[in-house]
């Protein structure tokens, strides 16, 4: 359909606003629905050997989708299963260990009331998520979580919109009940989300992202200004690392130190490394998170940091750049 020519901006607004009420309300009439029933659906999620395999159809089943990935990626594994396909083999993905969360508003669909008998059959907890406490899938459930809602947000009041916001909210609720009960911390989810932010921080260890062997800048202790310089040139890093023979390391010298030099007027070609290196430079351990050699140079203001293991030897060297290509920061 086009729209009116009399199209009502206002009218846009309100209907809106209206939908934020209506949806708002059926939250917080949703909270007040749950009791011993959502705490029995947690315990038998815990207690499970298994999986939750969760289904739905139509826009139940999107919800479905997004709540088993809510749940895998906090500590619960989970799958989606559609009930249409399971009447056609996929029910073979249930094991006697799962536990089924269906999901249905009115609790009648008929593709989740062709698989309960089998599901059934298979001895698994079958948990229903639906707005009808006396539905057949109620029927069929060993434990049942009300997602009713006393109206949706259609203005037909026929469109799933209040009763889908409730059953997302409820599957949230779930999943934060559930991660919370296993003790699930930042550095579990970060290991279910490797590519996002959080796992690069808390994943990601300095010796993942530090330059090593002949891509560390170093120079003896009596190594000529000169070629200091053109090691600093050649390795790219704005600083150098001066060793001692033994493999301690002496000091650092960086581009800021030969600015400084220059302002100062010094004769470049009479010095040496141990006549202009920093003592005692910041350094970084290779098992470190990277975010914490980003939070050393941070705090010192400094744009490179050397790397040493657990002796103290140098191993490697480290820059911002180097921490902003792996997306540390």
């Amino acid at each position: 359909m086009v729209p009116s020519a009399t199209f009502d901006s206002q009218r846009v607004l309100r209907l809106a606003a209206e939908t934020f009420d209506i949806e708002a309300r059926a939250l917080l009439g949703l909270k007040a629905r749950q009791g011993e029933d959502f705490v029995k659906a947690v315990a038998a999620v815990l207690e499970s050997r298994g999986r939750v395999v969760v289904m739905g159809m139509g826009k139940s089943g999107h919800v479905g989708r997004k709540i088993a990935a809510t749940l895998a990626s906090t500590g619960t594994p989970a799958m989606f299963v559609h009930p249409a396909e399971a009447s056609h083999g996929d029910l073979g993905m249930v094991t006697p260990g799962d536990v089924v969360l269906a999901i249905s508003n009115s609790g009648e669909s008929d593709e989740l009331a062709a698989v309960m008998p089998a599901i059934k059959r298979l001895g698994v907890t079958l948990i229903a998520m639906t707005g009808r406490a006396e539905s057949t899938l109620a029927q069929h459930a060993d434990i049942v979580i009300s997602s009713a809602v006393d109206q949706e947000a259609c203005p037909l009041n026929l469109a799933p919109t209040a009763s889908t916001t409730a059953q997302m909210a409820l599957g949230d609720a779930l999943a934060v009940a559930l991660l919370d009960a296993r003790g699930f911390r930042e550095e579990d989810f970060a290991r279910s989300h490797p590519g996002g932010s959080l796992g690069r921080k808390l994943l990601t260890h300095v010796r993942d992202v530090m330059r090593s062997g002949d891509a560390v800048p170093r120079v003896a202790p009596d190594t000529g200004l000169v070629e200091m310089m053109r090691e600093m040139t050649r390795k790219g890093l704005g600083a150098t690392a001066v060793v001692e023979p033994d493999g301690r390391i002496a000091g650092i010298f960086t581009d800021g130190d030969l600015r400084r030099l220059i302002e100062e007027g010094a004769d470049l070609r009479t010095l040496n490394a141990r006549e202009v290196l920093h003592a005692r430079p910041k350094t970084v351990r290779d098992d470190a998170l990277a975010v914490e050699a980003a939070d050393l140079m941070e705090q010192h203001r400094i744009t490179s940091v050397l790397v040493v293991d657990e002796s103290g030897a140098l191993v490697g060297a480290l820059n911002s750049n180097d921490l902003m290509r792996a997306k540390v920061i």
